[in-house]
């Protein structure tokens, strides 16, 4: 006779709990050392810019801005709230591999994207086109937080739980989790087409989907087991 062992979901999984006492070491770190601009060293500036580092690609996704409670606030609930569900399925070893190489992944796209800004400003600057030029420079701020990571999470639990229900604050009626995403994922896309939104990343969240979403494509490519 076959035994069929079950195994309760850990509702606070230790990648996920471990990401957030990182996340928010490094927040309390950036709010008392502001003296050794410790925020300023661990953010993700353009290739072009002399304060971009190498290791700004790995570091940004830890750090979030100082002056923004909800933004560090939404990024780990929303890590602990889908990101504890893949850990569950996944294992820790491959949820901690997926969830840095999409904030890897959105770090490369952030930064393809400004580079190609940073080119237009130049451009626009040699033209003696000045208002053109400082239009470009106003999209080359620096990128940090876990967004991009949490996006890809974000993919992937849409990808693997499509028809989940999910409650929204201030909207009254349930959405199927792979509707929340898409309408995610074109926000970010005009946002950052039509630039309507200033301070936010929007090609690190969409960099940070679609790494995901490959990398749970190709995961579950041998397989035909769905979640819904």
């Amino acid at each position: 006779m076959a035994e069929f062992k079950f195994t309760r979901p850990n509702s606070f999984p230790p990648i996920v709990k471990n990401l957030i006492i990182i996340n928010v070491l490094v927040f309390l770190g950036q709010l008392s050392l502001t003296q050794f601009q410790f925020t300023e060293r661990i953010m993700l500036y353009p290739v072009k810019h002399p304060e971009f580092a190498p290791y700004q690609v790995a570091t940004h996704m830890f750090a979030h801005a100082p002056n923004m409670l909800f933004h560090i606030l939404f990024n780990m609930f929303a890590l602990w709230m889908f990101g504890r569900v893949l850990e569950n399925v996944w294992g820790p070893k491959r949820f901690l591999l997926f969830y840095l190489a999409c904030g890897v992944g959105a770090a490369f796209a952030h930064l393809a994207v400004q580079y190609i800004t940073w080119e237009q400003m130049e451009a626009a600057y040699a033209a003696g086109n000045l208002a053109k030029a400082q239009s470009y420079a106003a999209s080359l701020g620096p990128a940090l937080g876990a967004s991009g990571a949490v996006m890809g999470i974000f993919a992937a639990f849409a990808y693997l739980f499509p028809n989940t229900e999910l409650f929204l604050m201030f909207i009254p009626f349930p959405i199927k989790a792979k509707w929340l995403v898409l309408g995610l994922a074109a926000f970010d896309l005009l946002g950052g087409v039509a630039k309507f939104s200033t301070g936010i990343a929007h090609f690190a969240h969409l960099g940070g989907a679609v790494t995901g979403f490959i990398i749970v494509l190709i995961w579950n490519k041998s397989s035909r087991r769905r979640f819904y």
